[in-house]
């Protein structure tokens, strides 16, 4: 059991029997009235992110989560299949436990395994990765007052808001925790 003195950004709790992870917290000292600490926590199951405010020093029980390093292989229809880079054995986790995560999976990509009593419960992209551009319209420039922009469609099939330049062929970068472009390579 840790105290909400304790929290930081990152670590695993146990909240409504679910193990979610701590994204941003915020200790705040209203002049009337207790103190109170604002959460926002992600479930490591269906990835929802919540918000929920603990009372100071209130106590929670950490969730502990081990971590490794592995690869994702391929998609058979059900589960999408990944081997830790450790031991070389494979493992599978079902589609609807990766229902945000697998519109970003590529065959080779490095990831990191969330596990708990060595069952993987979700995984972790790389902040930004490296997409090609596999259908995108021509940009036409109209009369525009900011900069505008057009919907292009990635190598994995995700559809990406991207400025005028951008062509098919084109390597670009995209943001995983938001799905924006970022910049061209």
């Amino acid at each position: 059991m840790i105290s909400t003195a304790d929290f930081k950004n990152g670590m695993y709790i146990i909240f409504k029997d679910d193990i979610n992870q701590i994204v941003e917290f915020q200790h705040v000292n209203p002049g009337k009235g207790s103190a109170f600490v604002r959460t926002r926590l992600k479930s490591l199951k269906s990835g929802k992110v919540v918000e929920f405010t603990f009372k100071s020093g209130e106590m929670v029980q950490e969730a502990n989560v081990e971590t490794s390093d592995a690869q994702y292989l391929f998609n058979d229809g059900k589960n999408y299949v990944f081997m830790d880079n450790n031991t070389f054995d494979q493992f599978e986790m079902p589609h609807d436990s990766l229902e945000y995560e697998g519109k970003y999976l590529t065959e080779g990509l490095q990831v990191l395994i969330l596990k708990r009593n060595d069952i993987p419960l979700s995984i972790r992209l790389p902040r930004k990765m490296q997409l090609k551009v596999v259908s995108a319209p021509p940009g036409v420039k109209g009369d525009t007052a900011t900069s505008a922009s057009k919907s292009v469609t990635l190598e994995n099939g995700l559809e990406v808001m991207t400025p005028l330049f951008v062509k098919e062929g084109d390597v670009i970068v995209i943001n995983t925790d938001s799905g924006e472009y970022v910049e061209r390579v």
